[in-house]
């Protein structure tokens, strides 16, 4: 590992500061992806900012209804938050999908919200990456590419978003709120994760000189009709070769309200406005959720090792949706498909 400086800062206003003076320091809370990075020589920051006394660490009710969840609040407080087991139980399930619990103990919300890309290559300092090395090149597109994207891909990356707890954000709609030395401002979630474009080196709209200091969910939280499907290499702790998250209104057997989104196949978690209309007003059946994942998988483009994603996909969609429309959610801790 490389040598650096290390300060901690004394309120955001400090952190802020300390990471506006030199732009190649990096936050550093929990520091369960920074310092594996760093391990790898993927990351080279020449001073890390601690940031872990910062007051980022509450979950309040909004005004509206909703909740503010601090930053720092750890993986683990969130999952089991009495607010959040009553009100965003597919929060908490998908928090409680990722990772082992030791690193959810120290994982920080903000710090889940910023892990970078999962790629095998990205990781290997000794093989060309357009994320670590702008123009060198996509090692992965004619490689090893089992865990890579089916969506959203570009000529120059194909690596995939690896958080849980980010695919039942984009369900829930949440906003990010950010604090820099231009002063504070609300990303959608929907906007905070990037396609890679041809600037895939860049994960989110998250300025080098911000702070994520919470997370704002709306009040419609999907408390009953909801589930986080999972579908990964092995049970323990692996990430998600396709995830699925699904909140729905019901009335009766009829759908009045979807949403839905996938992990393990994009940049970014993936939501499709088109497929979820589709399913609005529909009666709960197999044949309505086949449609709907026929949308989303349209334009899914598989490679070498990885086009197996496509099929998965789409039945882990329908099975997803079928766990939430009958309301029974997938058990975490019994990770036997329902």
């Amino acid at each position: 590992m490389i040598n650096f400086q290390y300060t901690r800062a004394s309120d955001v206003a400090d952190a802020i500061r300390l990471i506006a003076s030199d732009p190649m320091a990096k936050f550093i809370a929990g520091g369960t992806n920074l310092l594996d990075l760093m391990k790898e020589d993927v990351e080279r920051p020449t001073r890390l900012v601690d940031i872990t006394r910062l007051p980022l660490t509450k979950v309040e009710e909004t005004a509206e209804g909703g909740l503010r969840i601090g930053a720092l609040v750890p993986n683990s407080d969130l999952a089991w938050h009495p607010l959040v087991v009553e009100r965003y139980p597919m929060l908490g399930s998908a928090i409680l999908a990722g990772a082992s619990a030791q690193l959810r103990n120290m994982a920080s919300t903000g710090g889940n919200l910023m892990q970078r890309t999962r790629c095998f290559y990205f990781y290997d300092t000794t093989t060309p990456c357009n994320k670590r090395a702008p123009g060198s090149g996509c090692s992965a597109i004619n490689g090893i590419n089992r865990i890579s994207a089916i969506l959203g891909t570009s000529e120059a990356c194909i690596a995939t978003h690896p958080s849980d707890m980010c695919v039942a954000l984009a369900v829930l709609e949440a906003k990010i709120h950010v604090t820099g030395p231009a002063g504070e401002r609300v990303i959608p979630l929907a906007d905070f994760h990037r396609l890679p474009g041809d600037t895939p080196q860049r994960d989110t709209l998250l300025n080098a000189d911000e702070i994520i200091t919470a997370v704002e969910l709306p009040a419609q939280g999907f408390s009953k009709n909801y589930t986080y499907l999972k579908i990964r290499d092995r049970l323990s702790y692996a990430f998600a070769l396709v995830s699925v998250a699904v909140g729905l209104e019901m009335d009766g057997e009829t759908i009045r309200k979807a949403r839905f989104a996938l992990g393990g196949v994009a940049h970014k978690p993936w939501r499709n406005p088109e497929a979820e209309a589709v399913l609005n007003g529909q009666v709960a059946r197999p044949d309505t959720f086949m449609r709907a994942a026929d949308i989303v998988l349209r334009e899914a483009k598989g490679f070498a090792h990885n086009a197996f994603k496509i099929e998965l996909a789409r039945r882990a969609m329908v099975r997803a949706l079928t766990q939430a429309a009958r309301a029974t959610p997938q058990s975490q801790s019994n990770k036997k498909v329902a």
